[in-house]
């Protein structure tokens, strides 16, 4: 784009691209506060916090394309930050909440926080992430939502270290998972859906105080977040079946 042309942005326009950058950079601030909270041992904080961070990056893209801060502000790199951020939100401290919390059997904790890592990278240095009807290709990464479902669900140390295998492996797999907001087919499901599961997942973390185990605390919360939970898991698997899915 040359000057002449970024000339035509006035004020306002940079104002609104800027704050989108500074709403998409305090997911950083918020993985800080969540590792903070796994530091003092209060995992139920740092989940509260995970969760604000994915709220953030939930909406962040929607708020940068309404901006076109990739016109107004071409020096900054907003998917760059984006996932500078997700790597720490999503592969970090779900990392080290695997290697602090006992969620793996004795003596795997640094192995398979290791291999969290790792095979996260090839997640965000694949060119190939998204298909164009923007399903993640391969498992996305999304360890906070894996810990938090072993949180969510009190599963055994050995059952939790068999999922993480199995992600681990379908991350190299090309098997297709929804973007709850991005995905256009079957929207008008998803985002009610999405807006279920958030709100049963905050309830289920409220109810964790004292050591308690959410599935436990609140059994009927939990059959609905499952429920939500299994709405996202079958369309992914539907996309994985059949190939794109018409607009709904």
């Amino acid at each position: 784009m040359s000057a002449a042309e970024r000339e035509e942005f006035d004020n306002t326009d940079r104002a609104r691209a800027w704050a989108v950058h500074a709403f998409t950079a305090s997911g950083a601030v918020l993985g800080f506060l969540a590792l903070a909270a796994l530091i003092e041992g209060n995992l139920q904080a740092a989940f509260l916090w995970l969760g604000l961070a994915l709220a953030v990056d939930g909406v962040d893209g929607t708020l940068a394309r309404k901006a076109r801060v990739k016109e107004v502000v071409p020096q900054v790199d907003g998917d760059t930050l984006d996932n500078v951020i997700d790597y720490f939100t999503y592969v970090i401290i779900p990392a080290m909440a695997i290697y602090w919390y006992g969620f793996v059997p004795d003596g795997w904790a640094t192995a398979t926080a290791a291999l969290v890592c790792g095979v996260s990278c090839y997640t965000f240095a694949n060119a190939e992430m998204k298909s164009k009807d923007y399903y993640f290709v391969g498992f996305p990464a999304l360890w906070n939502i894996v810990v938090l479902i072993f949180f969510i669900a009190g599963t055994e140390p050995w059952l939790n270290l068999a999922i993480i295998g199995v992600c681990a492996v379908l991350t190299f797999v090309p098997l297709k998972y929804v973007h709850p907001i991005r995905v256009k087919a079957f929207r008008r499901f998803s985002i009610p859906m999405t807006a279920l599961w958030a709100a049963t997942t905050l309830g289920l973390v409220l109810v964790a105080s004292d050591g308690a185990v959410p599935r436990e605390v609140a059994p009927g919360i939990f059959w609905v977040w499952a429920a939500a939970s299994l709405y996202f898991v079958a369309l992914s698997l539907w996309r994985s079946m059949v190939g794109p899915v018409a607009k709904g």
